[in-house]
């Protein structure tokens, strides 16, 4: 270990030492040695932590259903916390919640019992004290039958409540109840006993607990004399209360805050306002001035003791401004809460100077009036008062919300009528609640009475309100009419006509449907109307004839097709929604109705167009019914190609279409269509003499298609002057015309090989000129001709091609620039491929071909540029990494003996994936005598996993069938004292077993996991799973389908194989193998990982219900899905505006949104776009706000931010909905303090290069800049992709004062790093130079990588340490300083 730490320079000093065989010892050269290695301490560091963290973690496994139990308990327990700690109280919705969240996990801690005890006090403002009380006495009970301890410190809390509740108790019978359960009272305790006496103005039991202090030499704190303060004034003695102050300073206690609020209350409660009055004036003179809360309780006390007169001047000292607000809501709540709303509404409007314009004010205040029954006219009072002073544009829709939420009907009728009679509009939706009370109730009555309410104020319910909230009352559409009519409720309208056709189509009654459809009094209605219901209809039934006469009726009655461009476009649209929303077993159990259902519709003489019939096809082959697209095709309005009359044999048959093409051109026919063919045909044989005289022969006719296929053939054939030819004949550079990919990189091969390099490079220019499209194969057709210029040797066509498609931005890979450096090594230039090595490193920031360059210097022994590669890489790299690359090029060429010199230097430690690397390649070219003498190298080697070493020689073994090298290996495992994996011993058993070998040692047991025989089979299965860790899942496939019915399959290698193809997007095959593992294996199911990527696989083919439906099943077994399964469900829904299945996502998930890394507010932003998509933003505004409210004030909503909701609208342009939910994010910034959604819409606006509208927003709320989390959180996420420096520059020049400029700076930079952009790197590090900003070490570090890669110099030193130092000091920062 000390070599190792001493000396960075060893390989300098190494590399003679292992090489005496390569030169003559007279040119060996001892060299000095360098400084310590900081980079190898730090590697060596994180090296021995990383498994002892790995060890810890897996010695206490959780179960997933565990964690999510214990992350959601804590979770709300930290609620609690942030909520008193932000806003200085508690909803008792929060606080009942959580209580019976313990209550179900039975196992309450000290801290938790502590915490919700402690909430029962002030921290319940909206609550009455006598029911607070009552509420912490619960809590005490219930907790202590469920086996929670209480020591001292719950004790004190309890008082602490009783005292805040002002609760009339005996504090000898509580010092009692403590000896008994042996909790032993401390100075908290009796402070507060002390304090429970001085309320009841009894100083002598004040002075006895007083007493009892002394004696145990307890300190009198400030605390005491502030209670004795109280007990004399209420004893009546005011004298000694005032003289209380002095005693304080004889004992050595100044009087503090809570001394004068004492005294200031004790005056209040007497309505002794000069006395309150000279007691501030003193405070002013001695302490400069008192805190406003302290003022504000004074407020409170004067209220209680019915002295309002004398608020005015109390209040007068205070100063309203912003950071009061949380303070003052909880005064204006308390007042309420004890009758006093009309001295809490003068306190909320001493507000109203903050008031911004389309921001409101005071709906904490109106709620809380509503919640407490306030009157009518009362409400009224509020509501309009507030409108005058300009502090809220909406009071009376606030409260018809807040009376509807808590289901006060009366009120929200009262407030309907109001709303009225003041002109204001009424929405439909306003009576959804009520019905909805009503219907749980089974009141038919007050639904009826509901609906001639919004009859008589004007308002015509629209569809949604009678299919979902009052038809579903009755069985059917025509029993609900006639109920309505019975009961003069019965209110005629195009509303009420598509509620009938969809409660009836979703119930799949379709002869009422058609009844509906074919009555003369149904008014005019769009399908679009009613088509989802009507679809749902559908496939409930299998009356092929009422599907026929439906949409016989749709396409011909032009009541049903309001808008352009016709009852076409319609039914098609509804045949292909028909359709997608079928699953392929729907469409495969229906083929034949659908095939009768398609012909009915042809002899209608209904037809389709082309591209909904396309579309129709598409989804039918992939339901796999390709038969039933021929009929499909009936309905088509465009005619099918002449050409599709030849025959599939013809078409290939070159004869027969020679004939064809002479017969038709004697006729004097068209020609074109089979000379293509006959092109083709003759290219597909090779046959390029007689394409090219059919070509020349028939010229005029030809197509570009048929001179395509031409320049390919002549490029295969090596015939370059008359691809050349063809190609600038019908296709020049000029033209718009363009080949496509395959044919442009064929002809780049062939004038490459035939050395016509300027020809190849104008191919390469014209490619990117005509954008020509860059798939992987194209990249590595690039890869291939490159490699094959390196393998003739020709450096001037590799440098140049490969210099052209890089500089073009054709495709830039690490394997592309391989064959830089391939091209010296096959001419045997170990100079020139050294430098070539050094310079895709510094221009690419990639080491490649390393180990061939190491072993080609072993090789021919050429000990200085060995010393000079080793040098590089220890530099760039670490000297770890150079030993590694040392190591494997000996054992590479056979000088094992260098090689354990190497292996053995003093505190080399195993680097598990260079070994594992090595070990693989050793497997992959079976070199089996390399990978023994690495096996045994490594013996010694600290912390080599040898399991995993034997391992990989015993599928060498297996590989090659060789049973006694297998034997020797365990032999070999027994000397070393290795302890092997289960896997290790299966797979050596099956080894000998197939060899006729007996087993030396017993079997391991087969797990549930890898149920099956161990039979020749496995060999298939470890290739099907090698082949999936390739990430080549389909070739998997085919070797699971040759096998299918031979053998039955291990559990593990199942999920595997699904998981692969998943990941690849192979939805039917996964499903094919899940459905041949359910066969096999009894209670087959998918771990959470594979179940997830099947979600997003069925999410990405519209398939949500089956979505939905897997993501239940995990739920009900205990798994979680993965974040980006969720996510990927949740926004594809909200994209549709699938309402109904997001609520029912969100029902599911809720739960475990945290455990798995959900933002609680990705669900809200979620159902706000789906109503926004449609077209309901009323809808989507009145969901959103109160979360957002809730979110900042009650603890127990976790939705924060509007960020994806605003990116969505943004991106595709729905301006009035971003206009909207803008004024919305202004309203909360500037009434409730809530700034996070307004610092989302400014984010935005800055993302969308709306830096006009940005600098607006930041002049009417300046206040967003103080969410600097946000701030930082969009400036990193900023820098994590290319292309978005433009954001951070526009935060710099919006809120420079509000930046931390080293932060934003550090990721400016990264920004104009990862763009490429050399100029800009440097220009924003001289500004900071400039501007004296102080950049982070790990800004630093990055920048000199980014310049020396660039071939620029470092104008500064750069840090010493590695990267992960500086991440890991970074991180540590971050953390510091939330």
């Amino acid at each position: 270990m000390a070599a190792l730490l001493s000396s960075a320079g060893r390989l300098r000093a190494l590399c003679p030492r292992l090489l005496p065989l390569l030169r003559p010892p007279a040119a060996v050269a001892a060299r000095p040695s360098a400084p310590a290695s900081r980079n190898i301490m730090y590697q060596i560091r994180f090296l021995t932590v990383a498994p002892q963290q790995e060890g810890s973690v897996k010695e206490e496994p959780i179960s997933e259903i565990q964690t999510r139990r214990m992350w959601q308990f804590d979770w709300a327990l930290n609620k609690l916390d942030n909520s008193v700690r932000k806003t200085g109280r508690i909803p008792k919705a929060l606080l009942l919640k959580i209580f019976h969240e313990i209550c179900k996990t039975g196992c309450p801690g000290s801290n938790q019992t502590l915490l919700l005890l402690r909430s029962c006090g002030a921290l319940l403002p909206e609550v009455l004290s006598p029911e607070r009380t009552e509420l912490a006495h619960m809590i005490w009970d219930k907790m202590k039958e469920l086996g929670a301890v209480y020591d001292t410190s719950h004790y004190n809390a309890l008082l602490k409540v009783y005292l805040q509740n002002e609760h009339k108790f005996s504090p000898t019978e509580f010092l009692a109840r403590m000896e008994e359960a042996n909790a032993q009272p401390n100075r908290v305790t009796y402070q507060r006993l002390i304090a429970a006496y001085c309320n009841e103005g009894d100083i002598e039991g004040a002075s006895k607990i007083l007493g009892f202090m002394k004696n145990k030499d307890l300190p009198i704190t400030e605390a005491v004399f502030s209670s004795l303060v109280k007990g004399h004034a209420r004893s009546g003695d005011m004298k000694s209360a005032e003289n209380m102050l002095s005693v304080m300073r004889m004992a050595g206690v100044e009087p503090g805050p809570d001394t004068y609020l004492s005294l200031l209350n004790v005056y209040a409660e007497k309505g002794d306002a000069d006395s309150i009055k000279k007691t501030l004036e003193e405070v002013e003179k001695t302490e400069g001035y008192l805190m406003d809360r302290i003022l504000m309780q004074v407020i409170f006390s004067l209220a209680k003791a019915g002295y309002p007169q004398y608020i005015e001047d109390i209040k007068e000292r205070i100063r309203f401004e912003r950071e009061l607000i949380p303070d003052a809501m909880n005064l204006c709540l308390a007042l309420v809460t004890h009758g006093f709303e009309d001295i809490s509404f003068h306190i909320l409007k001493s507000f109203n100077h903050l008031s911004r314009d389309n921001t409101d004010q005071g709906s904490f205040f109106l709620q809380h009036c509503v919640n407490r029954d306030m009157p009518m006219n009362k409400l009224k009072q509020f509501c309009s008062e507030l409108k005058e002073a300009k502090m809220h544009s909406a009071p009376l829709p606030f409260i018809l919300r807040c009376a509807l939420e808590a289901n006060k009907s009366a009120l929200a009728i009262d407030v309907m009528k109001m709303m009225k009679e003041e002109g204001l509009p009424l929405r439909p939706h306003y009576s959804w609640p009520l019905l909805v009370g009503f219907q749980k109730e089974k009141n038919l009555k007050g639904i009826f009475e509901v609906l001639k309410v919004m009859h008589e104020l004007g308002v015509e319910l629209d569809t949604e309100t009678y299919t979902d909230y009052v038809f579903k009352n009755f069985a059917t559409s025509e029993t609900a009419r006639t109920q309505l009519k019975k009961n003069d409720c019965l209110f005629e309208s195009v509303g009420l006509s598509v509620a009938e056709i969809r409660y009836e189509a979703a119930n799949g009654r379709l002869n009422n449907v058609l009844s509906l459809l074919s009555s003369a009094s149904t008014p005019p209605i769009d399908i679009r109307q009613f088509r989802n219901s009507l679809i749902l209809g559908f496939k409930s039934s299998n009356d092929v004839h009422l599907w026929s006469k439906i949409t016989e009726l749709l396409y011909k009655d032009e009541r049903y097709c309001l808008t352009p461009p016709g009852p076409t476009e319609a039914v098609g649209y509804f045949l292909y929604h028909l359709i997608d929303s079928m699953s392929d077993s729907e469409v495969q159990a229906k083929e034949e109705r659908l095939r009768q259902y398609f012909h009915q519709l042809k002899k209608m003489n209904i037809v389709i167009p082309t591209t909904h019939y396309s579309g129709i096809c598409r989804l039918l082959d992939s339901s796999q019914v390709p038969e039933l697209i021929k009929d499909a095709r009936l309905l088509s309005l465009k005619k099918s190609l002449s050409t599709d009359n030849i025959p599939e044999s013809t078409k290939s048959d070159v004869s027969a279409l020679e004939k064809k093409l002479e017969k038709r051109k004697a006729e004097n026919q068209p020609i074109t269509d089979v000379l293509k063919q006959l092109i083709h045909a003759l290219c597909e044989e090779e046959n390029m003499q007689k394409a090219l005289e059919v070509k020349a022969k028939y010229e005029p006719d030809m197509v570009v298609g048929g001179y395509a296929a031409l320049i390919n053939l002549c490029c295969r054939r090596d015939n370059v002057e008359e691809a050349m030819n063809l190609k600038e004949k019908v296709f020049p550079k000029n033209s718009p015309v363009a080949l496509d990919t395959g044919k442009y990189v064929a002809l780049v091969e062939v004038l490459g090989k035939h050395g016509r390099l300027e020809d190849a490079i104008n191919i390469l220019t014209e490619m990117r000129e005509k954008d020509v499209p860059i798939s992987g194969k194209t990249v590595a057709s690039f890869f291939r001709i490159l490699n094959a210029a390196a393998m003739r040797g020709e450096v001037e066509t590799v440098n140049r091609l490969h210099e052209t498609i890089v500089n073009l931005g054709l495709a830039e890979t690490a394997v592309l620039h391989s064959p830089l450096i391939t091209v010296h090594l096959e001419k045997d230039d170990m100079p020139a491929a050294l430098e070539a090595l050094v310079n895709c490193y510094k221009k690419y920031g990639k080491i490649l071909q390393l180990h061939n360059i190491y072993c080609r210097l072993i090789e021919k022994g050429d000990a200085d540029l060995l010393q000079k590669v080793s040098d590089f890489i220890s530099r760039e790299y670490g000297d770890m990494m150079a030993l590694y690359d040392l190591f494997f090029a000996f054992l590479q060429t056979g000088k094992y003996r260098e090689a354990r010199k190497v292996i053995e230097t003093p505190g080399l430690r195993a680097h598990s994936g260079r070994l594992q690397w090595f070990a693989k390649r050793c497997i992959s070219s079976n070199q089996m005598e390399t990978l023994e003498h690495l096996v045994e190298l490594t013996q010694n080697l600290f912390e080599c996993d040898r399991d995993e070493m034997y391992y990989c020689l015993l599928q060498l073994c297996e590989k090659n069938g060789d049973w006694g090298k297998a034997e020797a290996v365990w032999t070999k495992i027994q000397e070393e004292n290795v302890v092997p994996r289960e896997k290790t011993l299966t797979l050596l058993a099956d080894i000998l077993e197939k060899n006729g070998q007996v087993v030396p040692f017993e079997v391991p047991k087969v797990r549930h996991e890898d149920t099956g025989s161990l039979s020749a089979s496995n060999v298939e299965e470890r290739k099907i799973r090698l082949l999936c860790k390739k990430n080549n899942a389909k070739e998997a496939y085919h070797i699971f389908l040759k096998m299918q019915g031979k053998n039955e399959f291990h559990y593990r290698s199942y999920g595997t194989l699904i998981k692969a193809l998943l990941t690849q997007n192979c939805l039917e095959e996964a499903m094919e193998v899940k459905h041949a593992a359910e066969t096999h294996i009894k209670g087959f199911t998918l771990n959470s990982a594979a179940s997830s990527l099947l979600i997003i696989s069925q999410v990405r083919r519209d398939y949500l219900k089956d979505a939905m439906a897997v993501l239940k099943g995990m739920l009900d077994s205990g798994l979680l899905p993965t974040r980006p399964a969720v996510i990927a469900l949740t926004q594809t829904l909200a994209e549709k505006g699938d309402l109904k299945n997001l609520q029912a996502l969100k029902n599911m998930v809720e739960d475990i949104t945290k455990s798995i890394g959900v933002s609680a507010s990705l669900m809200a932003n979620a159902i706000a776009l789906a109503h926004t998509k449609n077209n309901d933003l009323d809808a989507a505004m009145e969901y959103l706000e109160p979360l957002l409210i809730s979110g900042a004030q009650n603890p127990d909503q976790a939705v924060r931010n509007i960020s994806y909701l605003l990116r969505k609208v943004s991106e595709e342009g729905l301006e009035p909905a971003l206009e909207k939910f803008g004024v919305m994010a202004e309203r909360l910034a500037s009434q409730f303090g809530i700034y996070r959604p307004v610092t989302d819409l400014f984010l935005q606006y800055v993302s969308a290069d709306r830096v006009d509208d940005a600098r607006s927003l930041i002049q009417r709320c300046g206040a967003l800049v103080e969410e600097k989390s946000t701030l930082v959180s969009f400036m990193a996420r900023s820098a994590s992709r290319p292309g978005q420096a433009k954001k951070i520059e526009t935060l710099l020049e919006l809120i420079p004062e509000h930046l931390d400029m080293e932060i934003a700076y550090c990721y400016l930079m990264r920004c104009y790093e990862l763009d490429g952009d050399v100029a800009s790197v440097k220009a924003v590090y001289e500004k900071t130079k400039a501007k004296n900003i102080q950049l982070h070490e790990l800004s630093l570090k990055s920048l000199a990588a980014f310049l020396k890669k660039a071939g620029e110099p470092v104008p500064f030193t750069e840090p010493p340490e590695t990267f992960k130092f500086y991440v890991e000091k970074w991180r540590e920062r971050r953390l510091e300083a939330s």
